[in-house]
């Protein structure tokens, strides 16, 4: 016997072949349980946070139109104010006699203008009668 022969018979020889193991079955089976459960407890915080945070968008948004609807009241009651103002009397005399230079009618010359409610044929308005007959139309 050779070297070589000795040599082979005192080391055998290492096969760096792949290993192949046997799959597991209970092992399998506890994985795929523990993945299941793992999915399922994300998938309920997930749905917890984003009912939480539509919860938040909400009262967001309730706030937003509570301060909405305080300012479209507050612009409401300007605006009515405003009318009440326009429509006043002496404000109507004073843009008539100062801005559309009309002068306040002698109380001779005053015409009393009716909605032609007393004739059947009439529209709109119509003279009822006046002061003075003498010096103007008609």
């Amino acid at each position: 016997m050779t070297h070589e022969d000795f040599a082979d018979l005192v080391s055998p020889q290492i096969r760096n072949a792949p290993i192949v193991r046997e799959l597991d079955g209970v092992r399998q089976r506890e994985l795929r349980g523990s993945l299941i459960l793992a999915v399922s407890l994300v998938a309920v915080l997930v749905f917890s946070v984003w009912q939480h945070f539509e919860l938040l968008q909400h009262g967001y948004r309730i706030e937003e139109m509570r301060q909405e609807y305080a300012r479209q009241q507050e612009l409401n009651r300007h605006l009515r104010l405003e009318i009440e103002t326009l429509r006043s009397p002496a404000r109507i005399e004073r843009v008539a006699t100062g801005q559309l230079r009309m002068v306040v009618p002698a109380g001779d010359r005053e015409l009393l203008v009716g909605t032609g409610g007393g004739r059947s044929g009439a529209r709109g308005a119509g003279i009822v009668g006046r002061g003075d007959t003498a010096g103007g139309v008609g």
